[in-house]
């Protein structure tokens, strides 16, 4: 049996009986629990092959996971790209999606509703629209018309709010509404599982890495690596976990501020709006996350995403300005890293939104 545990104050309760986006006792994130087999299966299915790592399987497989790992040496160190733009949604999203929106279905749930900048709306619409749940996305004004465009030509509707506060204020009037799903993709613990399948193929296609570097905004991306890692080492497949190091930029820094009890001065980071979250739910989780493995906060610039973006796209990458903040970071933090490392970098959305 698939149970919500609040890890604050022991709530529990069978998934299927109720959806909470949150603890209904205390109001902290719920995650999941249920029993790992460790089992894999010989499939390309994700949720088939990964099925002893996974609460359920989505009846539906629209090709997410199995992206590309691509190795590149520098002098110093091994680099290995996980083309997360390529999954069908053109980002990470939809692993956690895919199972968030299915949980949706399976709920009896007719209409979906999440608050984004875009990559996560992108997904939700293309799951909702595959298991029939009309979905309205919630959006600041000032994100990338890209992704607005392609949220309206995979059937959502997109309402704008002020900024990414108004966005997320704008959401709770649609939240309780009769068979409406609030996705709640900042809590909602089936992202995390959903991306730990992004571990599991890193690992069955080179191993652990030493390191890995991620971007952070919400968090859920960098729980669902770690957790991951940990399922491996949980099964005996590795005996490690690599050291996570997280990026946020320098305009919205909450992680820096929570780890460290200051905030760093810098110049705007405000091309990598996919991370600009103010409030993460789980920072709490995050900042421990980070600390077990020994990791550490990288921030970064606009002028360094500029840089950083330029040279993925010459190497052939072709991701947003949000993915280029793992490369900004790995320039910045490349001489505190031995030699010889081997470095995990997700580059986690399609740039061919954002032009």
């Amino acid at each position: 049996m698939t149970k919500w545990k609040c890890n604050y104050c022991n709530f529990e309760a069978d998934i299927f009986s109720q959806y909470y986006w949150k603890c209904p006792m205390c109001g902290n994130p719920l995650s999941l629990a249920f029993t790992t087999t460790g089992e894999i299966i010989a499939s390309r299915n994700i949720w088939e092959h990964y099925r002893g790592f996974m609460p359920f399987r989505p009846e539906k497989y629209r090709g997410e996971g199995f992206t590309p790992l691509i190795i590149e040496s520098t002098s110093s160190h091994k680099l290995l790209f996980k083309l997360e733009y390529l999954n069908p949604g053109g980002s990470f999203k939809d692993r956690g999606t895919a199972l968030a929106v299915y949980y949706g279905f399976k709920m009896m749930f007719k209409r979906s509703v999440v608050d984004t900048s875009g990559n996560t709306g992108i997904s939700v619409t293309l799951y909702s629209k595959l298991y029939g749940l009309n979905p309205i996305i919630i959006m600041p004004r000032e994100a990338p018309e890209g992704k607005k465009k392609v949220i309206r030509q995979l059937g959502g509707v997109v309402v704008e709010g002020e900024g990414r506060v108004g966005a997320s204020k704008l959401v709770y009037n649609y939240v309780n509404e009769p068979d409406t799903y609030y996705v709640a993709h900042l809590w909602n613990p089936l992202y995390i599982v959903g991306h730990a399948s992004i571990s599991y193929e890193v690992y069955e296609e080179y191993g652990v890495p030493d390191y890995i570097i991620v971007p952070v905004g919400s968090g859920g991306l960098l729980l669902g690596l770690i957790y991951g890692f940990e399922k491996l080492r949980e099964h005996g497949f590795s005996d490690k976990v690599p050291r996570v190091i997280a990026v946020q930029g320098y305009s919205v820094q909450p992680l820096y501020t929570a780890m460290y009890g200051r905030s760093l001065e810098g110049e705007p980071s405000t091309l990598a709006d996919g991370i600009m979250v103010l409030n993460p739910p789980r920072i709490s989780e995050i900042v421990s996350a980070i600390k077990s493995t020994g990791g550490d906060i990288v921030l970064v610039g606009n002028s360094e995403i500029i840089r950083a973006h330029k040279t993925l796209w010459e190497w052939g990458f072709t991701v947003e300005p949000t993915s280029a903040v793992v490369y900004a970071a790995y320039e910045k933090f490349s001489r505190k890293i031995p030699e010889k490392s081997s470095i995990l970098l997700v580059l986690t959305g399609s740039g061919l939104k954002t032009l």
